[in-house]
């Protein structure tokens, strides 16, 4: 989805800048061809106070008034292998909470303490995801690290609150999307995750959301008019 994003905001007069661990090629090649400002970062997300850092050198670089608006997006994410806590390796427990927790609050730090003296009008959306909101059996990693970004985006908007020009966030679920995270769990062994059955159904009876449909649900509750009132939502919700 993240990459359908990415497309659909590719446009003269956006400055879009990707991180990611790897560039794309047919990603800049569009936006060549569109006279579209690209930039993009490899970084592994792993090593986020990297990323944070440069991310906050770039936006204090900027001139007074090259932007009418700043957008930050997080949606990064990973599921560390399928299996109960206690049978998940420590290393990949920490994995999935350093790139799906702890990577988008310090992205977060950066962009707000950077452009908290800018006038013009800023956004935080948060990927997030219903199994923030719900657990499940064998996904503790990837449950806590959404329910930590609900909660966080939640403080944020306290904090952002009380500024003069504070930024609107939102911790958003975009639905139940047709990815290769999705085939991960489908193809999980049903004695370690008892709820894989459930994900199999949801592709056979067609209830998955391509990933450029939900990039351009995502995408339209970025540009409401309401947008950040409800700092956690849920595209499905009217």
């Amino acid at each position: 989805m993240g990459l359908a994003m990415a497309r659909q905001l590719l446009r003269p007069g956006h400055t879009l800048l990707c991180i990611a661990r790897r560039t794309h090629d047919t990603l800049a090649e569009e936006a060549r061809t569109l006279g579209a400002p690209l930039l993009q970062w490899e970084q592994d997300l792993a090593h986020a106070e990297q990323a944070a850092q440069r991310l906050r050198d770039w936006l204090l670089e900027a001139p007074p008034g090259q932007f009418a608006s700043a957008t930050l997006i997080n949606n990064a994410g990973m599921i560390p292998p399928i299996a109960p806590l206690s049978a998940s390796a420590s290393a990949d427990l920490a994995m999935a909470l350093r790139v799906g927790l702890e990577a988008p609050m310090l992205l977060c730090a950066a962009f707000l303490g950077a452009t908290e003296g800018w006038s013009v009008p800023r956004k935080v959306l948060n990927i997030s995801s219903g199994l923030g909101r719900r657990p499940m059996a064998s996904q503790a990693a990837y449950c806590a690290a959404k329910a930590g970004m609900d909660h966080f985006t939640r403080c944020m908007a306290l904090d952002e609150a009380i500024k003069p020009h504070g930024a609107k966030v939102c911790s958003l679920a975009p639905g139940v999307i047709d990815t290769d995270m999705q085939v991960q769990l489908r193809g999980a062994d049903p004695a370690a995750f008892p709820d894989r059955q459930n994900f199999a159904n949801l592709k056979t009876g067609g209830q998955l959301t391509s990933p450029q449909d939900a990039a351009t649900r995502v995408l339209a509750w970025l540009e409401r008019a309401d947008f950040g009132t409800n700092p956690v939502a849920d595209v499905r919700e009217a």
